[in-house]
């Protein structure tokens, strides 16, 4: 079955101009639709999107500037490239590109240069699109390959579980040791695949997030006391600070958690001297935001690898077996709660991660 030929939306107030350029597409093959005003353009574009737009400027009511900011504003569309009719001077021009056109012809229209350039908008949209099912496919490849991944092994982490509690039968040390390894490895897995999970729900916007005050304070204090046996197996110094009366934030307490966690827990991971310290703060300059920040005394990371630190998969040479999916997670959990992360480090000297939240604005 041959696919159809590229849909074309052609709109101007002239029904000549639209008659004219109508008539070169449909001889090139093309399928055309026409509009004569931005409103009617939009209606048209959210019925059945096109594959390319065709788009005067100079329109009574709404113009082709407001139109192409509408429709570049909007993320739920495909990529939909946008050429734009415009008068002879370059200003016009210029605009056109500076609100989200793809590219411009000027009047009066070449017959070439227009199909030119409609030619080369189509293989544009024709490879982005390409692009975009490819990293679709990827992501619910991994998606649904990380779900069946999980089942089986909640149902080994709980059996493993209780082997190691003895809950099954008594069994020879060597045995208990080998089960006790195995749970602890399927745990690990396990944490792996949930976090993987994660970060395809943020990538693919179907992460659902529950905003309300919370006391970073207590949040700060719970963690630290979950993580202070690690500190202390290791004989670090785990301190916490609190400078100044600290508001609240506006954010989802778990996930706020899993940052805090993750953080942390990187920290006395790589901290093998020294202390790791968390300061919470209430920015004097801003006091709608409340930083956290995150200190230790590890090894430091080279500049060269902090560049692609919150990249997916990204693991640095001091990499302590991690799957270098936390500080990404991180990073995106921080970003939908509008906040920032940001880090400063410096190899011998150890590294500082501070997140800034939005705090609760008292009335």
């Amino acid at each position: 079955m041959r696919p159809l030929p590229e849909k074309i939306l052609v709109v101007d107030d002239l029904p000549d101009n639209i008659a004219l350029v109508q008539l070169l597409l449909e001889e090139e093959g093309y399928r055309i639709e026409t509009a004569s005003s931005g409103h009617a353009c939009l209606q048209k574009v959210y019925r059945s999107t096109p594959d390319l737009i065709l788009l005067d400027v100079m329109m009574p009511g709404m113009d082709g500037y407001e139109v192409t900011r509408r429709l570049k504003a909007d993320t739920s569309l495909p990529f939909l490239p946008i050429l734009l009719v415009t008068a002879s001077d370059r200003p016009s021009a210029a605009l056109g590109l500076d609100t989200g056109a793809d590219e411009f012809i000027r009047k009066p229209i070449e017959a070439e240069e227009l199909l030119a350039r409609v030619r080369s908008l189509l293989r544009l949209k024709h490879s982005i699109d390409e692009r975009d099912l490819i990293a679709r496919q990827r992501q619910d490849f991994v998606s649904r390959l990380a779900h069946d991944l999980r089942t089986p092994m909640v149902a080994a982490d709980r059996v493993l579980d209780l082997m190691a509690q003895g809950a099954l039968g008594e069994m020879p040390e060597v045995m208990a040791d080998a089960v006790r390894t195995l749970a602890r490895s399927n745990s690990n897995l396990l944490e792996l695949v949930n976090m993987l999970l994660e970060v395809y729900r943020y990538e693919a916007g179907s992460k659902r997030l529950h905003f309300r005050p919370v006391d970073l304070v207590e949040l700060t204090d719970h963690v630290s006391d979950e993580l202070s046996a690690l500190a202390t197996q290791k004989d670090l110094r785990l301190s916490v600070v609190h400078e100044g009366s600290i508001p609240n934030v506006i954010g989802d307490r778990l996930e706020l958690r899993r940052v805090l966690t993750n953080l942390l827990g990187n920290a006395l991971k790589f901290a093998d001297v020294g202390e790791v310290t968390i300061t919470v703060t209430a920015i004097h300059s801003d006091s709608s935001k409340v930083s956290l920040a995150v200190s230790d005394t590890g090894p430091g990371i080279p500049k060269e690898e902090q560049a692609f630190l919150f990249q997916r998969f990204a693991q640095g040479k001091h990499n302590k077996g991690g799957s270098g999916l936390g500080l990404h997670l991180t990073r995106q959990i921080v970003e939908a709660h509008q906040g920032t992360l940001e880090l400063d480090s410096e190899v011998g000297r150890g590294s500082t991660f501070t997140v800034t939240l939005p705090a609760v604005v008292e009335a």
